[in-house]
C-alpha cells in the first residue's frame, strides 16, 4: 500500500508515554477509515490501527525500554503490531532483529515508515502468525489484543504454543473486557495519556503482563 497516503494523513510526533519514539500518527479514527476504504477503491478494510500509539503498545514499550536486558540480543516477534511502536522499542532496546506483523497491508507500511523515522530496521511482514507458534523469535511481544472473545482465544492458544516451545511472552493491556487475567502474571502498571477519539477517557490505567501458560 502507498506510503505516499500514509503520509499525507498522518503527522510526526512524540508517543505520550514513550519519547523515546516519534510515529506518524492520525487525529481521527473514523474519518481516516473512511480514506483508506476510499482509497483502496470501496474494498472494505479493518479500521486503521496503525495510525494510533494505543495504550496497550504505549505501556509494553515503555516497559520493554526499561528493561532492555528483556530483549537484548535476541530475536523479536511483535504481532498485532499496529504503528510498529513496540517492535521499533525493542529494537531500541537492543535487540538483534525484531519481526513486526499485520494483517492490514496499509499497517505493515506505517511500520516501515515508522521505522526509518526512528532510524532502526524492523521486518515489517503481512502474516497472521497466530495459527503458529512464534517461529523462531526468543520473545513474543502483544498489545492490545485481548479486545474481543474470538481474538482473546486464538491468542491464548497460540501464547500456549510459544511458551512450550520455550520462548518468553509479554501482553499490554488498557482494561479491555476479555483480559485473560486468570493466565497472566502483573509485572507492571502505567497511566498512559489516549486520545479521547479513541478511548472514554483521556487517561488509561494499562498494564504489562507475562503468560502463565
Amino acid at each position: 500500500m502507498s506510503t505516499a497516503f500514509v503520509l499525507a494523513h498522518t503527522s510526526l510526533a512524540p508517543v505520550p508515554l514513550v519519547p523515546e519514539v516519534r510515529l506518524r500518527l492520525a487525529d481521527e479514527a473514523i474519518e481516516l477509515w473512511q480514506y483508506t476504504e476510499k482509497f483502496a477503491g470501496g474494498v472494505q478494510l479493518p479500521p486503521p490501527f496503525w495510525a494510533f500509539a494505543w495504550a496497550g503498545g504505549q505501556a509494553l514499550a515503555r516497559y520493554v525500554l526499561d528493561n532492555p536486558e528483556l530483549v537484548r540480543g535476541k530475536a523479536v516477534l511483535d504481532v498485532a503490531a499496529g504503528s510498529g511502536l513496540v517492535a521499533i522499542a525493542a529494537m531500541k532496546a537492543g535487540a538483534a532483529r525484531v519481526t513486526a506483523v499485520e494483517i492490514d497491508p496499509l499497517a505493515v507500511t506505517a511500520m516501515v515508515v515508522n521505522a526509518a523515522v526512528n532510524d532502526v530496521r524492523v521486518d515489517a511482514r503481512l502474516e497472521d502468525v497466530l495459527p503458529g507458534d512464534g517461529g523462531d523469535a526468543d520473545v513474543v511481544l502483544a498489545g492490545d489484543v485481548f479486545y474481543s472473545r474470538e481474538m482473546t482465544g486464538q491468542v491464548l492458544e497460540f501464547i500456549g504454543r510459544v511458551r512450550r516451545r520455550g520462548a518468553s511472552c509479554l501482553v499490554g493491556d488498557p482494561g479491555r473486557a476479555y483480559l485473560p487475567k486468570e493466565h497472566l502474571e502483573l509485572v507492571a502498571v502505567y497511566d498512559v495519556p489516549v486520545p479521547q477519539t479513541l478511548e472514554d477517557t483521556p487517561m488509561k490505567r494499562t498494564t504489562v503482563w507475562r503468560p502463565t501458560l
